[in-house]
């Protein structure tokens, strides 16, 4: 055990109990060897990131103190034990939580200091408060396996600005859950059995956010000066603007190596049908992957969005299908809104979205996507990759490579889109329908058709253009985010 500088005990030592996210550098999408020997010289290691320290406590009276009658509460006159009782076994049940922690928090870059001993008094309740002024976590995490003392965790969370996690297992309240934890800004509070699910989302969106803040967003655009730099003021994600030109005269300066050809032909033999692409644009479409890489690690980029529809041969599309599927976000058309959605969802849930442009069936009632980067990975870099065709972009010449990704039909997703200066957040829950043909659909590469539930007409969920799409059930995590985090949000969850 690790004592802080504050004296406060913490029950593990960081290297073994919490371990950092894999560096996302190494997933390889493709059964190739990696692009490093490129011309480039490519190095895709994520900025080193400080992990989110979340600081916390169980609460409640050893039974000894109870059976003293010793405890701070109106019972222990009568040496009572309130809800959840005698039989509860708090000092296992913390022992069952702590183990739980421990499995949720191996594949996220978290610190988790909490008191190895449970709190009972207001003198201890008190100084773990006062302790946080000068120790302050980027959340707090609680667990209250005792019924009269919801009283006394008023106080601390009324005190305490930031986001909270609050335990409160089913038994540990007698009558009504608490007002007050129920409607508490900024706090998440988990009443129910034995619920890991909550308690990851949680974890996962503090994850989330504090990866977020010490991430840098690359934008390639003509508006843009060479180093153009700002700060997304929600996030506080920091956001560089360079000239369309750069990457350009990158791409223009690559030449095709063996890796990029090896790349190109396992591109194509992994594709169940190519329609309409010549050999010059499997060589483009790499020669861009490999200018995309080197833009970002030449400004120590976590992601990337460009303003890529007027960029003839050079368009990324392949590139932003393969970087997004290993979690490095790439984002459309310089689209602020789109990129940071990508990012969140990339830190979030682990997942490569799928950005696009909205249509809607309103015979079916149906939602549809359509656009030309899309990810084989969607369910993560290491999930079973979905078959794709491909054929060439749909809106301009010459004929570059974009990808059809065809979606499993009758698989739950997520639509979502954060949008900046507002604090909104979209987060729809869906059903894959299918992956319509072209024709008769038109819009672009990757089509998917989703039913949205439990929505009346489906043209209400319309978030604006380039919303993004993740295969898998997520809308419950951004329900936790903007509890925790005070957004604003739009959801059938």
């Amino acid at each position: 055990m690790t004592p802080d500088c504050n004296g406060i005990t913490l029950p593990w030592d960081r290297r073994t109990f919490i371990k950092s996210t894999a560096a996302l550098a190494g997933l390889a999408l493709w059964p190739v060897s990696g692009l490093g020997a490129t011309a480039a010289g490519l190095n895709l290691a994520p900025r080193k990131k400080k992990p989110a320290l979340i600081r916390g406590a169980f609460f409640y009276p050893p039974a000894e103190v109870v059976l003293a009658g010793r405890n701070e509460d109106g019972w222990s006159k009568h040496e009572w034990f309130t809800w959840p009782g005698n039989q509860f076994a708090p000092e296992q049940q913390q022992a069952k939580f702590l183990e739980q922690l421990r499995r949720l928090a191996t594949e996220l870059d978290l610190t988790l200091a909490l008191e190895d001993k449970p709190l009972y008094t207001d003198a201890g309740i008190s100084a773990f408060l006062a302790s946080l002024e000068s120790n302050k976590p980027d959340a707090l995490l609680l667990f209250n396996f005792w019924n009269s003392f919801s009283a006394k965790l008023r106080p601390l969370l009324e005190a305490w600005k930031g986001p909270a996690i609050l335990y409160h297992p089913v038994g540990a309240n007698h009558q009504a859950p608490p007002e007050y934890f129920r409607t508490a800004p900024r706090l998440q509070y988990i009443h129910s059995i034995e619920n890991w699910d909550a308690l990851d989302r949680g974890l996962r969106a503090v994850h989330a956010m504090t990866r977020m803040a010490q991430s840098r967003l690359l934008r390639v655009a003509s508006q843009f000066k060479q180093g153009t730099d700002s700060t997304e003021p929600f996030f506080g994600a920091a956001v560089r603007g360079v000239p369309a030109d750069e990457f350009n005269h990158l791409f223009d300066q690559t030449r095709l190596s063996r890796e990029m050809a090896r790349l190109a032909r396992s591109v194509r033999a992994r594709a169940r049908h190519v329609t309409d692409l010549n050999e010059t644009a499997f060589h483009d479409a790499v020669r861009s992957h490999a200018a995309v890489q080197e833009i970002m690690r030449r400004h120590d980029a976590d992601a990337i969005t460009i303003e890529c529809l007027m960029l003839k041969h050079r368009k990324p599309c392949l590139s932003f299908a393969l970087n997004n599927g290993n979690l490095l976000p790439c984002g459309c058309e310089n689209d602020l809104n789109a990129s940071l959605t990508l990012m969140l969802g990339a830190n979030c849930f682990g997942r490569g979205g799928f950005q696009h442009n909205p249509e809607f069936d309103t015979d079916q009632n149906l939602y549809f996507g359509a656009h030309c980067t899309c990810t084989t990975r969607l369910h993560g870099p290491q999930g079973k990759e979905a078959p794709y065709h491909l054929r060439p972009f749909f809106h301009q010449m010459p004929k570059s490579l974009a990808l059809d990704v065809q979606w499993p039909a009758g698989e739950t997703v997520t639509l979502c889109k954060y949008h900046s200066g507002k604090k909104q957040l979209d987060a729809w829950r869906g059903r894959v329908v299918s992956s319509p043909a072209c024709p008769p659909t038109g819009g672009c590469a990757t089509r998917v058709l989703v039913s949205i539930p439990e929505v009346k007409d489906v043209c209400a969920v319309y978030p604006g253009p380039h919303p993004v799409l993740y295969c898998g059930d997520f809308a419950a995590h951004l329900k936790t985010l903007a509890r925790l985090y005070e957004l604003e949000l739009r959801t059938n969850c």
